[in-house]
This record gives structure tokens, sequence and C-alpha cells, in this order.
């Protein structure tokens, strides 16, 4: 028993980070997916029907019943109530589900059938082929963001009292990986396969049913994990500490997570939806094809995969994790605006990947602090319920952007406009970060201290 007590699992840094990759892969495989049409919005538009206003219905679909269903909050209680394997593994399933009705959608087979002639004859305006796809997306939707909320708790229940915030920096690097890994595999897929339009889209969904593996493989691990927690006493099962919904209320009741919640869907919002349209915008703006495009914005999350797990070790040992949002807010407005106004006039491709690698940098600063602050401020029998809440808060954002982006893209018949927008959200997210800063200071809930002390203690969660 004493050597249960002193070597859990977690103890082992190979254990707990194979751990991690485990899980890391189910995200790689899904952020994969979720932009793996991205790529090809131009052949889209000539051999499906999809105009810019469709595609970003179609691009917004991934959020929509998370929003207004309200799926997110109610995968918070189910994670808090029900636990992290049972969850991922629901998710992953909602995944490959969601991604072979996409494939059926755009798939070639499919178009010449009676059901899409059905789904044709209604709202006459929106393709048949995007009604579908959007369904699926909407499923898979579900899913990856019921995992994301997942992966972050697993990550806080593994990596208690250790290199946490490394931890989570490197799950999102190499799930930032799938950003890249989209931007060249689907063209690639696509080339080679010319005539098969959904081609790119079935490679994508037998990739996340390999991903559905990795994470079974994790569950059984966590399960051993779970019974040496329980051996010591540290996995309270009892009835008074057990999840309530009525805990929601102090959720909801908290001022920093209702800062955290807005601070995340403006930056969010200025980056998601951004990777859908990336490619046509470079597309356009350099005058270059979908293919090249593509890869031009395939470094973008370069820089990010590099520089957030050092960041991490940055945040655990030295911490100031508030100044790394508002520095990364400031970023973000920075790049978006010289979308706007700069690389349209210096049609430079070497500009635009300089652009890209530091919105990147970015991309590492926030989430590298923002998803590892969460824990301080919230207790850890809802911490489940938090993360999904921000999520779903950030969903708002993530599915009426994509909207409007396109029907502002549609009226304009340019770039500049979205651009601006998505630079707004870059400033107001700097104001906010201001805000919590200046709230953790007065309540001193240690965003800005390290998450791991001198002593190897992790600050305390208040």
């Amino acid at each position: 028993m004493s050597e249960k007590v002193n070597k859990l699992m977690n103890d082992s840094a190979a254990i707990r980070w194979t751990a991690l990759v485990l899980i890391a892969l189910m995200m790689f495989f899904a952020y994969l997916f979720a932009d793996i049409l991205s790529p090809l919005k131009s052949l889209l538009e000539s051999t499906r029907g999809w105009d810019s206003a469709t595609f970003g219905t179609y691009a917004g679909g991934e959020y929509f019943l998370n929003v207004f269903f309200f799926f997110l909050i109610f995968a918070g209680i189910i994670l808090d109530k029900m636990g992290v394997r049972f969850t991922g593994l629901l998710s992953a399933s909602l995944m490959v589900v969601g991604a072979v009705i996409k494939y059926v959608g755009v798939s070639e087979w499919f178009q010449g059938t009676e059901m899409m002639a059905w789904l044709n004859s209604w709202w006459t305006s929106f393709p048949g082929s995007a009604k579908l796809a959007t369904l699926g997306f909407m499923i898979f939707g579900c899913g990856c963001e019921m995992a994301g909320t997942t992966v972050s708790k697993a990550i806080a229940k593994w990596f208690k009292g250790k290199e946490m915030a490394m931890a989570m920096g490197v799950e999102m690097s190499i799930g930032r990986l799938g950003v890249f890994a989209a931007m060249w595999i689907s063209p690639a897929i696509s080339k080679a396969f010319p005539d098969v339009v959904g081609s790119p889209v079935l490679f994508g969904a037998l990739l996340l049913c390999i991903g559905l593996i990795s994470f079974a493989v994790f569950c059984v691990m966590d399960r051993k994990f779970d019974a040496e927690l329980a051996a010591i006493g540290e996995s309270d099962t009892s009835k008074a500490d057990e999840f309530q919904v009525k805990d929601l209320g102090k959720i909801f009741s908290s001022k920093m997570f209702w800062i955290v919640a807005i601070l995340c869907v403006l930056y969010y919002s200025g980056i998601f939806p951004f990777q859908k349209f990336a490619t046509n915008f470079l597309e356009e703006t350099l005058q270059v094809e979908a293919s090249l495009a593509a890869r031009l914005f395939s470094w973008f999350p370069i820089l990010a995969m590099v520089l957030t797990p050092f960041l991490g070790i940055f945040l655990d040992k030295k911490g100031k994790g508030a100044t790394m949002l508002m520095v990364g807010a400031l970023i973000m407005m920075v790049c978006h605006l010289c979308f706007a106004f700069v690389l349209p006039v210096y049609k430079a491709q070497w500009l635009a990947v300089a652009l890209i690698l530091v919105l990147g940098v970015s991309f590492s600063l926030v989430p590298a602090a923002l998803w590892p602050s969460v824990p301080k401020i919230i207790d850890e029998k809802i911490l489940g319920s938090a993360y999904c809440l921000i999520f779903w808060v950030q969903n708002i954002g993530l599915w009426g952007v994509p909207l409007l982006i396109g029907a502002v893209n549609k009226s304009t018949g340019g770039y500049t406009v979205p651009m601006i927008i998505f630079a707004s959200f870059g400033l107001i997210a700097f104001f906010f970060s201001i805000l919590l800063k200046i709230e953790d200071k007065k309540k001193g809930y240690g965003l800005e201290l390290p998450n791991i002390q001198e002593d190897g203690a992790k600050v305390p969660v208040e």
C-alpha cells in the first residue's frame, strides 16, 4: 500500500506523457478534419454551387448545435457526472458519425440520388450538398468541442501539481499540427482524385476512427489511474462531493468566469473563422492558385506549435498569464490590420507568410495562458462544466462570425472589411485582458503567478 501512496501512475513522466500523446492524437485528427474543406472553397463553388455565404453558413454549422441546443452545457454536465473516459469515447464517436454524414453530402455518388433532389427542392439558395455537409459538421462539432473540454480536464487530472501548462501547450501544439496537415493533405488528395470531390473528407473520417482507437487505449490507462487514486483516498465518491446541476450557479455568478469567457470568444472569433476563409483570402489577394494559397497559410500553426510548449514551461515556472493574454490580443489585431491594408498593396508571398507566422505567435500566447488559468478560478469538482460553458460562449462567436464574414465578403466583393472585423475582436479582447489583470490583482487568483512553486507545490485553487 505504501508503494501506491508514494508512486502513482502520473508520477512517472513516461506514463503521464504517453497518456497525453494518446489524447492529443484524437485532437490532431479533429483539427485536421475541421479544416479539411477550407482549402477547397473555390472547388466547392465550381462543382457544388457554394458561394461565400453558403460556405460561411457551412463553417458556422460546426457550432450550431452547441450554441442553440446547448449541447456544450449538457456536455459539461456529462463530463462532470460521467468522467473523462465515457465523455471522451462519446465525443470521438460523434466526430466519426458527423464525418461520415459530411462525406456523403459532398461525395460524387450522392449528387444524383433522390435524397439529393429532395434536399435541393427546399431552401433553394442553399445547395443540398451544403445542407447535408453542414448537418454532418454540426454533429462533428458537438463531438469536437466536447472532446476539447474533456482533454482539458484529463490533462488537469493527470498533470495536477506538475507541468500542467506545458502539457496543455504540447497538446495544443499537436492539435495545431492538424491545421498544417489539412492545408497540405486536402489539396494533395483533391489533386490526386480530381473527379472525387469528397475524397479528402473520406480520408479525414478514417483518421478520426484512428483517433477513437487512440482514446480507447488512454481509457485503459485512466481506469487504472483512477483505481490508484481510490486506493489512497484521493478519488472521493461521496454524495456531498458529487457534481450537482445547481453547482452551475457558482460558475454563472463568477465575475472572473465571464471575463475569461468573453475574452475567449473575442479572441477565437478572430482566429478559427479566419482559418476557414484564409486560403480563399490569400488566393484572391495574391492572385495565386488555391493549392499554393493553402500551402502559404499552412505555416500559420508552425510557430504556435514550436512556442506553445515553451510558453507553457514559462507559465509553469514564471507565471505572467494575464500579461500573455494582453500581448496575444494586440498581435492578433495588428496582423489582421496588415491583412486588410498592407498585403493588398504589397502582394508578396514572403510578407503573407511573415504575417501568418506572427499571427501564429498570438495563437501560442493566448491558449497557453488561458486554459491553465481556468483551474485557478474554478473549483475542480465543476471544472468540466466550467470549460464547457466557456466553450459554449466561445461557440456563439464561432457560429455567428463565419456567417457574418461570408455575408460581408459576398456583399463587398472583397476581404478588407472582414479583416477589419477580425482586427476589432483583437482590440476588444485587449481591453478585456486588462480587466482580467485588474480583477486578478484585486482577488489574488494567481494568474500572474507560476503554476509550480519552488517547493513543487501547485498554486492553490480558490
